[in-house]
């Protein structure tokens, strides 16, 4: 560091007269403190599932209900069927049953399904695997069935195997009525 040397008369009285008319300065503009980055935003949650309904019968079938198979939809406009066919219709919730017990798997279907028809859901997506090497699962084989009894079928349109994207052969496409 060096030192600096004295200030002479001659010196100080040209700093001076340079300086007349000048006004101080009173504080050094401060630079505001930088603001932190926005932490990003968490993902959006998944809509939590309304609690169940009070427990009410059945709704009663005004006649008989056609059982449902994969891609047969009665009362359904081809236009809708062929966008529910395809897995172009968004999947609204999902219902995973691997490792359940058939019992288990039974409750949560009906579970579910009521949920989702009573919140106004229109599409869902069951995966239930597809079973052992031979592709012949137990809930593959049980969940259209219990899709047709009489307490789940008044909510159901139609149901169909889903696309590859969503399970293939060992997922189904649940297609609800609109609740009105």
């Amino acid at each position: 560091m060096s030192r600096r040397r004295p200030v002479s008369e001659d010196e100080a009285l040209l700093f001076r007269r340079a300086m007349t008319g000048a006004t101080p300065l009173t504080a050094r503009a401060k630079k505001p403190p930088p603001v932190p980055p926005k932490p990003p935003k968490p993902p959006p949650k998944p809509l939590p599932m309304p609690p169940p309904a009070p427990a009410l019968p059945p709704p009663r079938p005004k006649a008989h209900l056609p059982a449902l198979a994969h891609g047969a939809a009665p009362g359904v406009d081809k236009r809708t069927l062929e966008r529910f066919k395809k897995g172009e219709m968004t999947v609204e919730a999902q219902l995973d049953l691997h490792g359940m017990t058939q019992e288990a798997a039974h409750a949560a279907l009906a579970r579910f399904v009521e949920r989702a028809a009573a919140a106004g859901l229109r599409t869902l997506l069951v995966v239930t695997g597809k079973g052992g090497r031979e592709g012949t699962g137990v809930l593959r084989a049980q969940v259209p069935r219990w899709l047709n009894e009489a307490g789940l079928r008044p909510h159901l349109l139609a149901i169909h195997r889903a696309r590859p994207q969503h399970g293939g052969d060992g997922a189904l496409y649940v297609l609800l009525k609109r609740k009105r």
